[in-house]
């Protein structure tokens, strides 16, 4: 499925990835590949990423953390979540 995570300063990351787990305000969820579509809004936490490889530009790159070679982390305040058609887009503050 494709990610794409977008800030008010810019596109943070786009890219092919397994799975991304978000800080939903009821909880933590996760998202796989052909999940049902959902809009959902997300409170402080910890975006978790996982992904055969990743590009980031240099302005993205710091915001970031290595969990692993195929993982990464970005934390964030708030935001929104979609997935539809496996594509989601992912609004953060």
């Amino acid at each position: 499925m494709t990610l794409e995570i977008v800030s008010p300063e810019a596109t943070l990351f786009t890219g092919t990835v397994t799975s991304v787990t978000l800080p939903g305000v009821d909880g933590s969820f996760q998202i796989l590949n052909n999940h049902a579509p959902i809009v959902s809004i997300l409170q402080e936490g910890d975006i978790k990423i996982v992904a055969p490889a990743f590009e980031f530009s240099k302005l993205s790159a710091a915001k970031f953390t290595k969990v692993d070679e195929q993982t990464y982390t970005l934390h964030i305040t708030s935001g929104t979540i979609e997935m539809n058609h496996n594509k989601v887009i992912v609004l953060v503050d």
